[in-house]
């Protein structure tokens, strides 16, 4: 976002200064050269008429004549010389007139030789720039960019404030999936953004609902003919024991899925909680129940979380963990202001072109499939919704001397 601003102000500043910039450069190209020669060389022969006429007698200071033995030097600009030229010869006057440009500065002489031999300089009306000329353009120019930077700056938050708007939205999605409410206010695009965010998030959370009451309602109905199929397998003498089997399976999944649910509508109240007296409290009712569960270095540390959920987290990784691992060692260290809880167990594994799948409800990797041991694939799945709901993540990695790690972070409180 930072980096979409800032390429609008600078175009924005890029094409203002551009285009007075070129506004200026035309303005002084027309003005540099000062008045037409159609407009000075006729007042030029008109002042030198003046003088003709007033000669011998006294000449006014204001007509700004200097009398010389020879006309002034520089080079001759033919044209305007042939101009005064010809006007002086109309107004009856046989005189010789050149007009040439200084030597050393911008501008124009004008020399008229009069009839007693003298010549009569008088410069041609010449506008000079400003002293300190580029002082000046620098000032003007800073002035445009400033103001260019300013108006920029205010249209560009104006333009990008829809994007903001959608971006704050995003950010805040929480771990159910579901967009805050925007304020519809401000100008017509911005409250078209906001309707539009708000229309998104009604609609994703009557899906979301709508998906929860089907898992749930799936897994509840299943429950009737499961129950009516273990009546009728209590009288068969064949393949009785297949069938309750398949039964108690179908049972548990049926319960993991509504567990999955209620996950997801039930949110426990956050409070500080001790997580290393948590782990050691699960691991002791772990190895009541027969898992090898063992603890190694745990630290001290207090996070910000539901206790029922995280419990219930946590103990379905270590379950995990102490089922599929045939054992497991947990480990809780705290590294930049974050609890790193770590469950390594001493399994298989997982291949790694799977490892990103194991987090999805009922999925299984294969040779657990092939072991008598219940479960429905979804610890993992709840153990993630979990955590990512009180800001946590989790993630597997296979280790080298084999077996698998289980990473849970919290932020420190």
């Amino acid at each position: 976002m930072n980096s979409l601003r800032r390429r609008l102000i600078l175009l924005l500043v890029i094409s203002i200064v551009g285009v007075v910039g070129l506004a200026t450069a035309a303005v002084l190209s027309v003005r540099g050269g000062g008045p037409p020669p159609e407009l000075t060389v006729p007042w030029v022969a008109q002042q030198m008429e003046l003088v003709a006429r007033l000669l011998p007698g006294p000449i006014p200071d204001v007509l700004r004549v200097q009398f010389a033995e020879r006309p002034a030097g520089g080079k001759v600009d033919r044209a305007e010389t042939a101009m005064l030229n010809d006007i002086l010869h109309r107004r009856g006057l046989d005189l010789l007139a050149i007009i040439s440009a200084k030597p050393d500065q911008p501008g124009q002489i004008a020399s008229v030789q009069l009839p007693d031999s003298r010549w009569a300089i008088m410069e041609v009306p010449h506008l000079k720039p400003p002293r300190r000329e580029w002082l000046v353009l620098a000032g003007w120019i800073s002035l445009i960019v400033a103001g260019a930077t300013a108006v920029s700056v205010y249209f560009t938050a104006v333009l990008i404030r829809p994007l903001e708007m959608l971006e704050a939205a995003v950010s805040k999605i929480g771990s159910d999936g579901m967009l805050a409410a925007v304020p519809e206010v401000g100008s017509a695009e911005v409250k078209a953004t906001a309707h539009a965010l708000n229309q998104l998030s009604s609609r994703l959370k009557t899906s979301m609902e709508s998906r929860m009451r089907l898992v749930a309602a799936a897994g509840h109905d299943l429950r009737t003919p499961m129950t009516r199929m273990r009546l009728r397998a209590e009288f068969l003498d064949e393949e009785r024991d297949k069938w309750l089997h398949d039964l108690d399976e179908l049972d548990r999944i049926a319960d993991s899925a509504i567990r999955l649910v209620r996950e997801e509508v039930n949110q426990d109240a956050v409070e500080p909680i001790d997580l290393e007296k948590m782990v050691r409290d699960i691991s002791a009712e772990m190895a009541s129940l027969g898992h090898a569960v063992s603890i190694g270095h745990l630290d001290k540390v207090s996070i910000r979380a539901g206790a029922l959920g995280l419990r219930r987290a946590l103990r379905n990784l270590i379950v995990n963990a102490a089922t599929h691992g045939k054992a497991c060692t947990i480990t809780l260290a705290v590294t930049n202001r974050r609890a790193v809880l770590t469950i390594f167990d001493n399994g298989p594994g997982i291949p790694s072109d799977l490892i990103n799948k194991a987090f999805e409800p009922f999925f299984r990797v294969d040779p657990g499939r092939q072991q008598s041991i219940p479960g429905a694939g979804l610890g993992l799945a709840i153990a993630k919704e979990i955590i990512e709901r009180y800001g946590g993540t989790v993630t597997l990695e296979n280790r080298t001397g084999g077996g698998l790690a289980q990473t849970v972070m919290f932020e420190v409180a």
